[in-house]
């Protein structure tokens, strides 16, 4: 009986230990991972084709390769020359003219000026696979048929064929790390230029609109999600955010900027200068990456997914401290 007693203390006292151990490190757990809300988000876009108009939503899953809402993905399909190299707006600015929408069965696509294009998104086995090439890199396209071709060729009014690709789930991805050396083997996208996400504040779009005469809007820069309610560039500073009770994400590198922020995202024309030039004079990179960099100034930030689920306009953002 004497023996029984002392097991049961000894059982007693180790299951108090490890109570005890688990409640210690559930409260240390909690003071390494601290949450301080910086934000929330105020906007939403897909671009289902690259360089075509933003698609506005109010809710979007956050996956490994970005943010869809049903079959709309973004960044899934891809305009191509005949050599394979993809077009952006940089080239074809009037691709922001271009809107995308989609049902269980079609891509649809609507331009000005052009009847509607519906594109399967279950292509064809038969349809032809291209190595395409994006800044360099390459990455795996199917073809979405002459039908597609003529359209975008037309509406683009180029004397070459231009065709569109889609990128499929069991695809091989790009790896950015053969793009820029701050990704690890383990980043990979589809047709975005770098990450899955880029986000931007409103306030840094606010502070870049008192130094222009012509105002822009946060659609000339293109990024998934918007968040307001911080002060201009506090993004910069935001390693790693949480949004709503899920959702992570890992900042990789700020967007080098182009030509591209200089269309005008309701007429298609490119400027060639502004808001870009307005950029250089105070967004600049001077630090030990200059050569990475270039002239390109900096304006918002690309991320990483960290973990999956649902994020929703409203939801909060907070700084993981």
């Amino acid at each position: 009986m004497e023996s029984v007693s002392r097991t049961r203390a000894v059982l007693l006292l180790a299951a108090g230990f490890g109570a005890a151990v688990g409640v210690t490190w559930f409260f240390v757990s909690r003071r390494k991972r601290r949450l301080v809300k910086v934000g929330e988000v105020s906007q939403l876009f897909v671009y289902p084709v690259k360089s075509c108009k933003g698609t506005p939503l109010k809710e979007a899953k956050c996956k490994a390769f970005g943010l869809e809402n049903g079959n709309l993905r973004d960044r899934h399909w891809l305009v191509v020359k005949e050599d394979k190299v993809c077009v952006t707006g940089r080239q074809e600015p009037r691709l922001v003219l271009m809107t995308a929408s989609c049902d269980d069965t079609h891509l649809t696509l609507c331009a000005p000026d052009m009847d509607e294009l519906h594109v399967p998104l279950k292509l064809s086995a038969s349809n032809e696979t291209f190595t395409c090439k994006i800044h360099g890199n390459t990455v795996t396209g199917r073809d979405c048929g002459d039908q597609a071709s003529r359209w975008i060729t037309s509406f683009l009014k180029s004397r070459e064929t231009y065709r569109l690709v889609q990128f499929e789930e069991t695809m091989k991805p790009r790896n950015p790390k053969n793009e820029y050396e701050t990704y690890t083997e383990n980043d990979t996208v589809a047709y975005p230029d770098l990450s899955p996400l880029l986000l931007l504040s409103e306030a840094s779009v606010d502070d870049l609109n008192t130094r222009l005469e012509k105002k822009v809007s946060v659609r000339n820069f293109r990024p998934n999600i918007v968040v307001s309610g911080c002060a201009p560039f506090d993004e910069d500073t935001w390693k790693k955010i949480q949004i709503g009770s899920r959702v992570t994400l890992k900042q990789v590198m700020p967007c080098p900027r182009c030509i591209f922020t200089t269309v005008d995202p309701d007429t298609g024309i490119i400027d060639m200068k502004e808001p870009l030039t307005t950029l250089r004079s105070y967004r600049q990179y001077e630090g030990p990456h200059k050569k990475v960099y270039k002239s390109n100034p900096l304006f918002g930030q690309f991320v990483r997914i960290e973990k999956t689920g649902v994020i929703k306009v409203g939801d909060p953002v907070y700084q993981v401290i």
